[in-house]
Formats: C-alpha cells, sequence, structure tokens
C-alpha cells in the first residue's frame, strides 16, 4: 500500500469518528442553560432604596422610592406594614394608588412610594422606620431613618392681642404688629403684606424681616390709610406674615367712623332741605 493510499484511509477514518462523536454530545449530553432574558429569576426577593436616610423639618413629609423585587418564579401579594413612633403617619403608594399590599409577579418588580409624615410635636432627632413586605413564602425588611430637624412656625399678632381698632375716614392710623418665631429653626426672609377694602392703602415698616431666630419676636408698624368718604361701618384688614417655608394670616377688624366735617356739611344740607321745603310751602302752599 502507498503511502498516499494510508493517508487518505486515515483521513477518512478521522472524520467517521468525529462525526460520531458529534451525534453521540447532540443527543445523549444534557442541554446547556440558556442565559437568563428578562424576567427571568435568580430565587431571591429584595426590598431596596437608594435614599434610606432623609432629613426634613417636623411639617414636612419625608419621601422614599424603594423598589419591591419578586425573585421567585410565581406571583405573589406582598403585605406592606411600618412601625413608627406614636402620632407619625405611613402611606404606600404604588401605581397611582395608596395601598396596603401589592401583588407581584415572579421575576418582576414594583416601585413603591413611602410617604412618612412625624408627628406636629416630634422632637429633633433622628428615627428607625422598620418597613416589611411579606407573602406566604418571602418576607423582607428595609429600615428607613427620618432625620427630624426641627419646625418652621410663626405668629402675627399686636402687642396687647387686640385686634381691633377705629378710625375717622380720610386718616391714617399706626398699627404696632408682633412678629414672633415660635419654630425651632431660623425663618429668613420673612415679608408683610395686608388685604385691605379696595383705594385703602397698607404700608409696612420694616416691609421685610431678613432673619428671625427662634424663640424671638420683632416689632412692625402698619400705617394704614382710610381713603375719604368712606362709609362708616367696620372693615376687615387681613395683615399677612410669609416666607417659603411659612405663613401666618391675621384679621384686623377697622371701625370707620366720618370726621366731624363731613358731620357737619351733612347736618347743614340736612338743615336747608328742610328749610327748601319749608319755603315751598309757605309760598306755594294752600291758597
Amino acid at each position: 500500500m502507498s503511502a498516499n493510499n494510508c493517508i487518505s484511509n486515515l483521513s477518512k477514518a478521522g472524520i467517521r469518528l468525529l462525526s460520531s462523536l458529534f451525534i453521540a454530545v447532540y443527543f445523549f449530553a444534557p442541554p446547556l442553560s440558556k442565559a437568563q432574558g428578562k424576567g427571568a429569576t435568580d430565587g431571591k426577593s429584595t426590598f431596596a432604596t437608594h435614599l434610606i436616610n432623609i432629613e426634613a423639618a417636623v411639617h414636612e413629609a419625608f419621601n422614599y422610592s424603594t423598589t419591591l423585587y419578586n425573585g421567585s418564579s410565581q406571583v405573589r401579594i406582598y403585605d406592606l406594614t411600618a412601625t413608627a413612633p406614636e402620632g407619625w403617619s405611613i402611606v404606600f403608594r404604588a401605581r397611582g394608588n395608596q395601598i396596603t399590599s401589592i401583588n407581584i409577579d415572579g421575576g418582576k418588580s414594583e416601585t413603591i412610594n413611602i410617604e412618612i409624615h412625624p408627628a406636629y410635636n416630634a422632637a429633633p432627632n433622628k428615627y428607625k422606620i422598620p418597613i416589611t413586605a411579606s407573602a406566604s413564602n418571602d418576607t423582607l425588611h428595609l429600615d428607613l431613618e427620618a432625620v427630624v430637624k426641627g419646625s418652621y412656625n410663626v405668629e402675627l399678632t399686636t402687642p396687647t392681642g387686640l385686634l381691633s381698632g377705629k378710625i375717622t375716614e380720610g386718616e391714617q392710623k399706626e398699627i404696632h404688629l408682633i412678629v414672633t418665631n415660635t419654630g425651632t429653626l431660623n425663618l429668613k426672609d420673612i415679608s408683610l403684606s395686608a388685604q385691605a377694602p379696595s383705594k385703602w392703602d397698607a404700608t409696612f415698616n420694616p416691609s421685610k424681616l431678613e432673619q428671625l431666630e427662634p424663640g424671638k419676636s420683632a416689632d412692625v408698624v402698619a400705617k394704614l390709610t382710610v381713603p375719604d368718604k368712606t362709609l362708616a361701618g367696620d372693615y376687615v384688614i387681613t395683615f399677612t406674615a410669609k416666607n417659603n417655608a411659612k405663613s401666618v394670616q391675621t384679621s384686623f377688624r377697622m371701625t370707620v367712623s366720618t370726621s366731624l366735617l363731613s358731620g357737619a356739611v351733612g347736618i347743614l344740607i340736612i338743615l336747608a332741605a328742610v328749610g327748601l321745603v319749608y319755603f315751598l310751602i309757605r309760598k306755594y302752599g294752600r291758597r
């Protein structure tokens, strides 16, 4: 046998051997795992958020955006609960609604917004809020932190507490007001304004308070001008003190009376009218 024939026979034998191995692997070897696509699961559920710690004033809401992932292959209904200090309130929202539980398909996740409202008298401190999402075979925990940094509050009144006064039409009157920071945080850029009857004028000195520390007060003088010929009676003026964080309004009742000159002119007009009528009766009366 020539060398060429030997090589040819060996090549054919090799090809048959490779073919046999390919057929054996294809039909008898175990199938390979497919790459996990969308909706594939790893068997582990999670409950997480990017922001665990949030700081805000006591009158503001603490808002957390969380993600709840169902790592199983079945639909699960998760009950949502929270443990909070007395007087606090917690709301869960998902899919545009307020919820207490939510069903999540296997391998899917849902965004759950958690809204925490502190008690109105909560002291400045760091508060831990444990959140639980529990299903029949799955319980997940998430510890949130709410840092209460204080409160904004402001009071607007007068030195005596009296919220009424008297004025004569056509005159000006100064009304002394006191702005007090009754919160626990600094108040900045407090502006003063008034809502008064038409054509009335109100100015303030000062018209703006740059800063007011907790527990401190500031005196403000409101100068009120009542136009001439204002009808006598009671009128209400609403004074407002506000900044970006807080606003307060106080109603002040002002009693307007007519001036002596206006009264005298009125009396003279009445007397003149009576005299004219008397004259006409005397001249063109019964004949």
